[in-house]
This record gives structure tokens, sequence and C-alpha cells, in this order.
């Protein structure tokens, strides 16, 4: 970093595509001088992006608003300035919120507007007071965009799909994100080919429904295929899919892409058909069970991750008991499970039937404690095995390094650092709540 250089510090709520963005606007404000700091304190701008999904996340972000205000001050103080900004589905949300109650907040921008960041940030410079940019524009902020800088080791998300249209009852997303879009097969690949030169061997393509994406003939799948073909691209994973997009050009990509690895984050949500029709999923338990049918069928050692919501409207024991038969029925490898929190603006919000927490609180404990049993089954099938892992990071004790399974869980093992980045064959000697312990299998099986 130069005298010169301006420090940058993004703070980054939520999903995997907020990671990517967050990357993404450090790309865009480099030009302007700003390398990332690793703290708030003294740097000349800070980034909240935030997100809308879970509960209290607005309040979440007005604390660290408070926060952050004291280290403005501070910075003012000492002669220099420090630019506030406010991104991401709380800032599309509730920007005029934001800026009624923080004033000192510098910029508000929505998550389809960040490639503007340096205009905003120079008409911010000249303001006396806060900008805001909160549209939904014409032009794809991704033809604005810089290439990606170096990543951060060997794995990568990368953004193929934004928005959605499904309109769950319970989600703000396309209120947020606006509607689907598509980015561009080439553009896609391009950024993949990037990705792979600067050393990532795994990259999981990003979309609020990534299923969804249609930016060329043949959907995901086929995209799967083209990127499979990219040399040095050892990995693919894709997430979040939504069930109703799951055609069968992707199930045949599971039996027919090596690349693609046997791990799916497929949501349900409900098992019972009265809550997922309230819910506005289109699909219904049945329907779920026929998929997950036919996906193992294309790929028999598929494993599978989902989203639950319990307590939604209307739900009453019955149906609790139906999702949990549903559990049962299917055996997830992990889960993510949530209490139902109202959304202002959304159709659940409002609806009669409204779950007690104290109700909520219970079926969420025995559901989570049934996905914890499955997930400690799934990870204890795998000691014993012999796995490919691809190696990461190092690991929390010295001389040892941590990577992903195949299917996504932690390992950790005894291993020299010069792995990081190879796919390493090991064997799996123990089963831990979370991750999986190994030891290395012959130098020899080692992949360059």
């Amino acid at each position: 970093m130069t005298a010169a250089a301006k420090r940058l510090h993004v703070i980054t709520w939520g999903c995997q595509m907020n990671v990517y963005d967050s990357a993404r606007m450090q790309d865009v404000l480099a030009p302007l001088g700003y390398a990332p700091s690793a703290s708030a304190e003294g740097a000349d701008m800070v980034i909240l992006n935030t997100c809308h999904i879970r509960d209290k996340a607005a309040e979440k972000v007005f604390s660290e608003l408070g926060r952050l205000r004291t280290l403005k001050q501070a910075k003012e103080a000492a002669g220099g300035r420090m630019v506030l900004a406010v991104a991401g589905c709380v800032a599309q949300a509730e920007g005029a919120e934001i800026l009624a109650r923080a004033p000192f907040v510098d910029v508000v921008l929505g998550p389809q507007t960040y490639h503007r960041l340096p205009e905003l940030v120079a008409r911010a410079s000249r303001a006396a007071g806060a900008v805001i940019d909160t549209d939904f524009p014409a032009e794809d902020k991704f033809d604005h965009l810089p290439a990606p800088a170096a990543p951060h080791g060997p794995t990568a998300f990368l953004t193929v799909q934004e928005g959605c249209d499904k309109f769950c009852a319970f989600c703000v997303v396309p209120y947020t994100r606006g509607a689907e879009q598509s980015r561009p097969a080439a553009a896609v690949l391009a950024e993949a080919r990037h990705l792979v030169a600067q050393g990532v061997r795994e990259i999981t393509l990003l979309g609020q429904n990534v299923n969804a994406w249609h930016g060329a003939p043949g959907g995901l799948g086929a995209l799967i295929r083209q990127l499979a073909a990219v040399p040095g691209l050892d990995r693919i994973r894709y997430t979040t899919s939504h069930p109703r997009d799951m055609d069968d050009g992707l199930i045949a990509a599971h039996r027919d892409v090596p690349q693609l690895m046997p791990f799916l984050h497929l949501p349900v949500q409900s098992g019972s058909d009265r809550v997922l029709a309230a819910m506005n999923r289109r699909h219904t338990a049945d329907d779920y069970l026929r998929l997950v049918e036919r996906l193992r069928a294309a790929r028999p050692d598929l494993a599978l991750s989902s989203d639950f919501i319990v307590g939604h409207p209307g739900e009453q024991a019955a149906d609790f008991r139906a999702t949990l038969a549903l559990v049962r029925e299917v055996g997830f490898a992990q889960a993510y499970s949530f209490k139902y929190s109202p959304r202002p603006g959304t159709p659940a919000a409002a609806a009669p039937g409204q779950v007690t927490e104290a109700e909520k609180d219970a079926r969420l404990q025995e559901l989570q404690a049934l996905l914890r049993a499955q997930q400690g089954a799934f990870n204890a099938d795998c000691v014993g095995r012999s796995i490919e892992v691809l190696v990461t990071v190092p690991g929390r004790h010295p001389g040892q390094i941590a990577g992903r399974s195949p299917w996504l869980q932690p390992v950790h093992a005894a291993g020299p650092a010069t792995l990081i980045g190879r796919i390493a064959r090991v064997k799996i000697t123990a089963a831990n709540p979370n991750s999986l312990s190994a030891t290395l299998v012959q130098p020899e099986h080692l992949q360059a």
C-alpha cells in the first residue's frame, strides 16, 4: 500500500452473493485509490453490505452505524474524513429510514447500483448531504464492472443470475433485488477463465434462483458443461436453487459432468402442501420428493442440503409433522432452519394465523435436533473412506491444512502448506459435529 492509498473496510452480512458483491465493490473502488483494510478504525471509507432476510436485520445495521458514527467523528477530529456507505438489501428496502435515523451516512445504494459507487462517492464528497441510489437501472451493472481482483485462494464465487420472480409470501428478495436477470454465457465464461488464470480451482455459481439462469440456450446445465471445459477448473458448485427450476438438462449435468460436485442446496421450506401453498412455493411435498428421486438416480452419491421455515402463518401441528416426515424421508447432509419472522411489505407479514414465539421455538428445536442427527449420521458414514479434498487454507494448528470435501464438509489433516490450492486424497479418520478429521494418503495421489 502506498502512502497515498486510502483504506476501505467492508462489513458483509448475509448470503454468498453479498460476499461476491462486497468483493466487486472493492474492485470498483480500487481505481480511486482504495485498498482493503481489516478494520474500520481509521478507515477512509466503510461500507455496510446488508442483508434483509434474517430477523431484525435493520436493527443490526443501525446498531453497527452507531458504533461507526464514533469512529467517523474521531476521523473528522483528526482532520480526515470517513465516507460511510450502506449498501445491499436493507439499503434498498429502507433507504429513506436509514437517512432519517442516521443522517451521518454519506451514501445509500441498492444491490443493483454498486457499479455506480465511484460516481456516488464523488457526489457525496461534493454534496453537503447524503447521496441515495436505490434504482433498478436499465443497464446491466455487470457491463460496467472491472475485471475482478486476484482471488484470495483456490475457491471463488461467480454471480450468474440475480433477482427473483417467484414472490414467496415470506420473502423480500423480489422487492430488494428486482426481477430475475441472467448474465450472458460469454461474460460468465470470461470471468471464470480469468479466475482460473489467477489460481482458482473451484467456482460456485451464485444466484437468488441460480437454476433459473437463462443466459444462453440449454439453461444452467448447458452453462455447467461449458465451464467444465475450462482447463484448470476442477470443481463446480451452484447455489441457491428453486425446485421449480430444476430441469432435465441440469439433472443430466449432475449425471454427466464430473467437475460438478455431488452436493446440492435445494430449499423446500416445508413438508406441508397447505403451508407450501400459503408460501406460494409453487410445488408440493410430493413434487419435491419425486425430484429428489430423479436427482439421486442421476447421481447416487448426491448429498442434499435445504432450507426450512417453521411457524409460517397458518402452520398447525399437523403441518409441522409433515415437515418432519419429509426430512426423515429425504435425509439431509446439512440444512438451515429458521423461525418465521415477518418482513414488512410481504404478504405473509399481514396473514392471519400468526404462530406464537413459544410454539415456533419448540418446533424449531425439534426440527434442528432431527437435522443435526442426520448431519451427524452423514458425517459418520464418511469415516474410513478415501476422498479428494481441495486444500484451501492452513488449519487452526501448526502443521495442519484444511479444505472441503466434494460434499462441502470442512476437512482438516496434518500436512504441509504447499498443498494449499491442490487436490489431496485423504482418508477420513473421525467425524466431528461440523467437520471431518483425516490423514493424507500417499503423495503420489496428489493432483498438481
